[in-house]
């Protein structure tokens, strides 16, 4: 009887607390769309994602809306990029009130933590531009980076819901595994491991490491799939972007940055320097121009017309319910198709 009982009552604490994981979800508030993407995949079942700022909006520039300071309030864990992208988050953590939430408390996750900066400047000089004081913040263009972020979401998620401990873990595990074989392809993941194809691909060796060495007759290169063996078609190629948000993009696909349209970070283009750059584009045969959509299409595509350059124009982060591989599958895909198609820019070069 007293078996019998204590199974009841065990069913019934097991049942009470299954409940209470599906009642009272962790409530994750991010400051950009494509940290509350990563969170709900990490997540899973045991929490809700929202995401203050859109996937095109420009994070340098969000209100800090009444509305905003109410998400926080209520929320358990605030994932924001942790270096000077969202200086409107302090802001918005005070107005909260949310204690838990606050720098160096378990509810706070930097997801910038451990990246490799580039960009960090020797000293701060405002002539130069909306110069990032801690270095280039537009860490999620790189997937070698958001590796590394999801890492901190769940380490965050694990603070706050220790009990859900083993299935953040599991679904890291997951998200890793489908990130590397969405960059690499499943067969070199499998024959070498991210663990030796991540450095490769950070410092910049990864192609002509894999040109050099050789699996049953052939160069491991052909075997490089996912969005780099997609890169491929692209790689090499001059580019001029809008703003300095795609660094760590150009950097891991090989991208040659000639120019930007700002002439200095957040500074407007002048009819003088539109006047240069398009000179150089033309001399130069560069084919395309990529900005984040959020800088809008009019200064973007008259360069282009003048030019016979291509333009692109995409979202910086996901929306409509899409995911960070869904995203960069555009990116991919948007310029694999321009440099394919080629432009009058390059023919008249």
């Amino acid at each position: 009887m007293r078996r019998a009982l204590g199974l009841f009552v065990s069913a019934g604490l097991m049942a009470a607390t299954s409940h209470f994981a599906a009642a009272d979800p962790v409530k994750v508030v991010t400051t950009l769309s494509v940290y509350a993407t990563i969170a709900a995949e990490i997540g899973g079942d045991r929490v809700t994602a929202a995401s203050i700022s859109r996937g095109d909006e420009d994070a340098h520039f969000v209100a800090p809306k009444p509305s905003f300071a109410l998400q926080l309030q209520k929320a358990d864990l605030f994932v924001t990029t942790g270096l000077d992208l969202e200086l409107w988050a302090p802001v918005l953590i005070d107005k909260s009130g949310n204690r838990k939430i606050r720098p160096g408390q378990p509810g706070y996750v930097a997801a910038s933590e451990g990246v490799p900066l580039l960009d960090v400047p020797a000293a701060v000089d405002r002539s130069a531009g909306d110069v990032h004081l801690y270095g280039n913040p537009h860490i999620f263009t790189s997937p070698l980076n958001v590796k590394i972020v999801a890492a901190n979401v769940a380490a965050g998620l694990e603070r706050v819901d220790p009990a859900g401990a083993a299935v953040y873990r599991e679904n890291l595990a997951r998200f890793e595994k489908r990130l590397g074989e969405a960059l690499y392809g499943a067969e070199l993941v499998t024959l070498l491991g991210t663990e030796t194809l991540d450095p490769l691909a950070r410092d910049g060796t990864l192609i002509a490491f894999l040109e050099s060495q050789q699996y049953q007759d052939r160069p491991l290169v052909e075997r490089l799939g996912g969005w780099l063996g997609r890169g491929m078609a692209f790689r090499g190629r001059k580019v001029v972007t809008y703003h300095k948000n795609w660094i760590y993009f150009t950097g891991l696909f090989g991208l040659d940055v000639a120019d930007y349209v700002e002439p200095k970070p957040g500074i407007p283009p002048s009819a003088q320097h539109v006047h240069q750059l398009i000179d150089k584009i033309r001399d130069q045969g560069i084919g395309v121009i990529l900005a984040a959509s959020y800088f809008g299409s009019s200064k973007v595509d008259a360069i282009a017309e003048r030019t016979g350059a291509r333009a692109i124009l995409v979202p910086l982060g996901p929306v409509a319910g899409e995911d960070y591989f869904a995203l960069v599958d555009l990116w991919v895909g948007e310029l694999t198709a321009a440099y394919a198609a080629g432009s009058g820019a390059e023919a008249g070069r």
